[in-house]
């Protein structure tokens, strides 16, 4: 059996995302705006005796919530990165937080939709003006949230051409799962502020249920989308993609066959990769992988080809 090349056998298990640290403090930042959205809401529903303004800063504060253990993710993912108990790093607990934090948002669809049900069958006064006012309010501090946590694609490139910001973005589902986050608190001050709107000036006392149905059923599926981009990091399930180009390049000769193959998630934007094969040499397959940027671990196992039998 044949082992990959001396000159990698001693190095370290970070694999974190190219801009872990600025992601770290864009969603600390965050945090520190919900916070503050959520205490100025519910203030505001306990001086304007507001239920709708006490349900909405509840409701942010699950959100809150959902943000805070967002950034106390990355931070761990820092603080344990060195530590040989986690053995191929602390890339995934991020995605740890970003199944949470899935699961918790499509608990807040299915809240909003029971609660928009009970409002269609018993209707409740609110107060249009200062509701509104709270909404746009909350909008504001969501854009610019999103604009925190968005994706920055003039932020550096290597130089092979490739977006680490986007790709970051694209593969970090903690981040992602923060970005959702705010968009759909973004999504219900805009559908708020048009059931409000709606029913001050046209009496529509209907459009803020209908409202909070839609936002609920579009809420839920980002909800379902993110629990199964994160689930399927944790479960080790393969990319297609990756694996179809390191069976291209390893197999394209035909010189070299590949027996076995695993390929799995190690962080936002790297793999780990473990490849037996017959019928090469194990550090000419690891420089034919070179180019698949995507592997940051990779073992090459050399296998002799099993004896053929001998002729009747």
């Amino acid at each position: 059996m044949q082992q990959s090349g001396a000159d990698d056998l001693v190095h370290d298990h970070v694999f974190l995302g190219h801009d872990h640290d600025r992601n770290t403090r864009r969603m600390l930042w965050v945090v520190v705006l919900t916070l503050g959205m959520m205490v100025g809401e519910i203030v505001a529903g306990l001086l304007f005796n507001s239920m709708a303004l006490l349900a909405d800063g509840f409701h942010m504060a699950t959100h809150a919530v959902a943000l805070t253990v967002a950034a106390g993710a990355y931070l761990l993912a820092r603080r344990y990165a060195g530590e040989r108990r986690f053995t191929f790093g602390t890339g995934k607990i991020g995605d740890l937080a970003g199944f949470a934090s899935a699961l918790v948002l499509g608990l807040v669809a299915l809240g909003i939709a029971v609660e928009s049900l009970l409002r269609f069958f018993h209707p409740q006064p609110v107060a249009f003006d200062q509701a509104t006012a709270i909404a746009v309010l909350g909008l504001v501090v969501n854009l610019v949230s999103a604009a925190l946590l968005g994706p920055d694609h003039h932020h550096h490139h290597d130089h092979g051409g490739h977006d680490h910001e986007a790709a970051d973005h694209r593969h970090d589902n903690n981040l992602r799962s923060a970005y959702v986050h705010v968009l759909a608190d973004a999504l219900t001050s805009v559908l708020a502020i048009a059931a409000l709107l709606g029913g001050r000036f046209l009496s529509w006392t209907w459009l803020d249920p209908a409202m909070g149905l839609v936002g609920a059923a579009v809420i839920a599926v980002w909800s379902w989308s993110l629990m199964r981009a994160a689930s399927s990091v944790l479960l080790d399930m393969i990319d297609p993609h990756v694996e179809a180009e390191i069976r291209e390049l390893v197999e394209k000769d035909a010189d070299a066959r590949i027996v076995d193959l695993h390929l799995w998630r190690v962080g936002p934007t790297g793999h780990a990769a473990i490849v037996s094969i017959v019928g090469d040499d194990a550090d000419d397959v690891r420089r034919r992988l070179r180019p698949v940027h995507e592997i940051v671990h990779l073992t090459v196992e050399a296998r002799a080809a099993a004896a053929q039998p001998p002729a009747a």
